[in-house]
């Protein structure tokens, strides 16, 4: 086994082993990592790498409000549903416009909620 594969063994394991918790941090890495390498894509000009991370950032915020349980969540569960739901056009917008700033609001913004997640 190389290198790489004992790395992505790795990382697979450390999924299918993860509480919730650490797998919703593990989402929120995900979308942060995908905006900042998007932020060096539209610096140097790659359109299409800036599109991929931006839509792996979108494909994120869908799953989150995807998997929202409006039941036992109730007003936290919408309002985070209100957010996420911002955050993805925000994105969208930064897409079409390779407007790095709406890139970094909304890293900020998921950089927060993961902080959140990480202290449970």
């Amino acid at each position: 086994m190389n290198q790489a594969q004992a790395y992505n063994a790795y990382k697979e394991n450390e999924v299918y082993t993860a509480s919730k918790t650490k797998l919703v941090v593990m989402l929120y890495d995900g979308a942060i990592k995908n905006l900042k390498l998007a932020e060096i894509a539209i610096n140097e000009k790659n359109i299409e790498k800036t599109n991929e991370c931006i839509k792996k950032s979108q494909d994120i915020l869908i799953e989150f409000m995807n998997t929202l349980n409006f039941e036992q969540g109730g007003k936290i569960a919408e309002d985070l549903y209100k957010l996420y739901d911002y955050l993805y056009f925000r994105l969208v917008r930064a897409n079409i416009d390779k407007d790095i700033d709406a890139i970094r609001e909304v890293k900020r913004f998921l950089e927060e909620l993961r902080d959140a997640w990480a202290q449970l």
